[in-house]
């Protein structure tokens, strides 16, 4: 398997990630989100409020991170994305993520004025496993 298959492969698996952001005074911020909902080449895809403090933060500043890992009995492996984030209204994207639970989180479904998509876009990268660590740009990746 290549590398670059291997690392969606690996990414499609989680349940989680971690997203990375720089708030208005410079510091990184961690939350953990539901895994992207499209991927496509280097972009990932995620749908979050628009009113949220993440939303926010990537407005402001695009630079972000993205952190995906498996914890097993006796191996440890991660991925780290490092990229720029948008935040995108265009109701084309909005509709082609869309879930039916999302109306959970937004009343107005697909139209509501705070449901919007994160366009996370990679440009390195960095994997760990067995106490080894490798870094990588994405356009080197086969």
């Amino acid at each position: 398997m290549k590398k670059r298959e291997y690392i969606i492969e690996f990414i499609k698996r989680q349940k989680t990630v971690f997203v990375g952001s720089v708030d208005e005074d410079g510091f990184p911020n961690i939350k953990a989100m539901f895994t992207p909902r499209k991927i496509a080449g280097n972009c990932f895809y995620f749908s979050t409020n628009t009113s949220s403090m993440r939303s926010r933060h990537f407005m402001k500043n695009p630079k972000a991170s993205i952190y995906f890992y498996k914890r097993g009995r006796f191996k440890y492996e991660g991925i780290m994305l490092i990229g720029t984030m948008e935040v995108l209204q265009d109701d084309d994207i909005k509709r082609e993520i869309w879930s039916i639970g999302d109306t959970m989180y937004y009343k107005e479904g697909v139209a509501d004025p705070d449901y919007c998509v994160l366009k996370f876009t990679a440009v390195k990268g960095r994997y760990y496993c067995n106490l080894k660590t490798e870094s990588f740009n994405m356009e080197d990746l086969e």
